[in-house]
């Protein structure tokens, strides 16, 4: 199955919708601009949406499967995650990286990750365990502590 995303004037996804293989197949093809104006005659736009842009549900072109918020970068033609975090940057990749990495988190005995969080205000990385104790990584002793 094929799915195009809705763009508004801004690029950003307005929503993602189905569309069937022959009627891509038939309308110039997997990428064309040609089946994302056919699409919209099967499913016109909304009422901010200003075109349709084909994304691949198994990431396999425009970098990553559309989702609502997200950007679409018409340049790299490609789809962008929304910034989580104001103070979160885009690496080469187009992926959003935090100024400080997530430090090696705790583990459960079965190996799982403790739940990690970021707290925009004190630039820093919490973990939350299954009884909800508070850890935070104290960049001084390189540890991380309860806190």
């Amino acid at each position: 199955m094929a799915h195009f995303a809705e763009i508004n004037s801004n690029n950003i996804v307005l929503r993602v919708v189905v569309a069937c293989n022959q009627d891509i197949a038939n309308n110039g093809g997997e990428l064309s601009e040609q089946a994302a104006k056919h699409f919209e005659t099967v499913c016109p736009l909304s009422y901010n949406g200003v075109k349709w842009v084909q994304t691949s549900y198994n990431n396999n072109f425009r970098k990553q499967f559309a989702g609502t918020e997200m950007y679409y970068d018409s340049n790299k033609d490609k789809f962008i995650n929304k910034q989580p975090y104001p103070s979160w940057t885009l690496n080469n990749n187009d992926d959003w990286q935090p100024p400080v990495s997530l430090p090696t988190p705790l583990t459960y005995p079965q190996g799982a990750p403790f739940a990690s969080f970021w707290d925009e205000n004190g630039q820093k990385w919490f973990l939350k365990d299954g009884e909800n104790t508070i850890y935070f990584y104290n960049y001084t002793s390189n540890a991380w502590e309860k806190a």
